[in-house]
């Protein structure tokens, strides 16, 4: 993929245009959330990061990263996730039950649920780099809050969440966009686990209070076997065969592959060695009773395979044999003056008892757009998405609209979607035709 990139000279943003839109980059409060200016801050950052991995997979010259560096926009970034996230645990539910709510169309309450995905990619692609992750500052906290709470969802995760529903009947539309966040929320928390394995690998330059809060508040460490146990990312198939995640869905994992390490169990293992074996963090762990017979069960799946894979691992299992045999120390009696996390609290603090008030405002301001606020959002995409930048980001083949096989046609319209015969064009058209009219319109505009 990336020699195609490369090869292909495929640019989204160029380095001038890049620094433009990060030093545009600002906090909003939850009001603004579905405004003008909020969806021309998303078009941006799904822009940049777009650029990101471009650059990040073709080992190009990362001058995203470096502009959001220079600029401190890190904490900007965190502080914009952790609003989503607190709107779509307080706003949305109650957006999606309010009785006189039927919008038009639920195009733009869509973009809002995928802000969070488009942030985290970003922050995903950007905190692998040490100077990123420590110029985040004391907002590093508040995601290391943010990453606590995904993981633990996706260890208790329901392993069937189109079984769950909403307390409240809503329309059909709406409940298709519940089901859609519930399949989101999956992906982000992923990216959560990814990103907290980036912070425990520096996490010896980051402020104190960072250990304290992994080590002790939450016990990552703890959490991160339960989810070495649980493995949420592989199950069974239909027919009993054995299928594992990765690149934003399920594949059948070949017989001869079964014991090789995906790149989410790479991710908890080193997670694990950083937070156990980094002196800092031995040093303010807890080996209590509970906690050292919870490590011990990594002994089981420290197998000759798996440190063939990852060989620093032989290290974690020589320090759990050792921790086997020696008693847990004395209970720890210091003196711990702990910093708590800001951004979300404050977030909370300043919209408390407003959430109903937040929906009804953004249900008539923001999500229940006319014809013509549509047909600009809809030409506002088509300068977003770079239609074959998109196509090379995508490892898979484009899939038909209607049936899902691999499609080679485009619809002549809209060039957008993707059918494999003209038979399920023909099928697919009712679902179709409302999206396709305004992509037309929008790219005769442009």
């Amino acid at each position: 993929m990336a020699a195609g990139l490369v090869s292909s000279g495929l640019v989204l943003l160029l380095p001038v245009e890049a620094a433009g839109y990060v030093q545009s980059l600002e906090e909003f409060p939850l009001k603004e959330i579905g405004s003008p200016r909020w969806f021309r801050q998303h078009e941006y950052i799904e822009k940049l990061n777009m650029q990101a991995i471009i650059n990040a997979t073709a080992d190009q010259d990362e001058f995203v990263k470096e502009t959001i560096y220079s600029h401190a926009k890190v904490p900007t970034l965190i502080h914009e996730l952790l609003a989503i996230e607190v709107w779509k645990q307080k706003v949305f539910p109650i957006l999606c039950q309010l009785q006189d709510f039927n919008p038009k169309s639920t195009f733009p309450i869509y973009i809002a649920i995928h802000h969070e995905a488009t942030i985290i990619n970003l922050l995903e692609t950007i905190l692998y780099h040490k100077d990123v992750c420590d110029s985040a500052d004391e907002a590093v906290l508040d995601l290391a809050d943010y990453c606590h709470r995904k993981v633990t969802l996706l260890a208790a995760r329901n392993d069937d969440p189109e079984n769950q529903e909403q307390n409240k009947p809503s329309p059909a539309s709406l409940k298709e966009l519940q089901k859609q966040n519930q399949e989101l929320e999956f992906d982000i928390s992923l990216k959560a686990l990814s990103i907290l394995r980036y912070i425990t690998d520096h996490i010896d330059s980051l402020p104190l209070c960072v250990q304290t809060r992994l080590l002790n508040t939450h016990n990552i460490p703890c959490v991160l076997v339960h989810l070495l146990e649980y493995c949420p990312w592989s199950r069974s198939g239909p027919k009993g065969e054995l299928q594992k995640y990765a690149d934003g869905k399920w594949h059948t994992v070949p017989t001869e592959d079964r014991l090789k390490i995906t790149k989410l169990d790479g991710q908890v293992w080193i997670a694990l060695y950083n937070l156990i074996l980094k002196p800092d963090c031995q040093q303010r762990y807890d080996f209590n009773n509970f906690n050292k017979n919870q490590l011990l069960k990594l002994q089981s799946f420290l197998t000759e395979v798996v440190i063939d894979q990852i060989p620093n691992l032989v290290e974690l299992q020589r320090f759990l044999g050792h921790l086997a045999m020696t008693d847990p120390p004395p209970a720890k009696k210091d003196l711990i003056l702990e910093q708590v996390p800001d951004i979300r609290n404050r977030i909370i603090q300043e919209n408390f008892n407003k959430w109903k008030a937040l929906a009804k405002h953004q249900v008539k301001t923001a999500f229940n757009p006319s014809e013509q606020d549509l047909r600009e959002q809809a030409q506002r995409l088509t300068e977003t998405y770079n239609l074959d930048v998109m196509e090379n980001l995508i490892p898979d083949h484009p899939k038909c609209g209607f049936c899902g096989a691999e499609a080679a046609k485009r619809c002549s319209r809209c060039q957008v979607e993707r059918y494999c015969r003209r038979e399920c064009q023909v099928k697919h058209w009712s679902k179709h035709k409302k999206a396709c009219d305004l992509l037309a319109v929008a790219a005769k505009q442009n």
